[in-house]
């Protein structure tokens, strides 16, 4: 089973390799393809902490909301993106 941080680290991880920083964004709704389907919903909650946790930049759109990394937390990003990456 896949913890929260792991969740998070999947999301940066994979954010970070198409290069979505500051102003290069995605749609939210992208983001849980990749996962298994039974935790698709639990991706949408956990960008959603991202945001409150200020590592995700929200741009609102007219056709859907995009976001992209704040690099200004580099230290929480790569102790997400570690947590990803070590999971068993």
């Amino acid at each position: 089973m896949w913890s929260d941080d792991e969740i998070k680290g999947k999301v940066l991880h994979k954010m970070t390799r198409m290069g979505k920083f500051h102003h290069s964004h995605t749609s939210i709704d992208n983001l849980p393809k990749g996962f298994p389907p039974e935790i698709r919903g639990r991706v949408k909650d956990m960008a959603k902490e991202l945001k409150k946790e200020g590592i995700l930049l929200s741009k609102p759109t007219s056709y859907g909301e995009e976001v992209s990394i704040n690099s200004a937390y580099r230290d929480k990003i790569m102790y997400y993106v570690n947590k990803f990456l070590t999971m068993e």
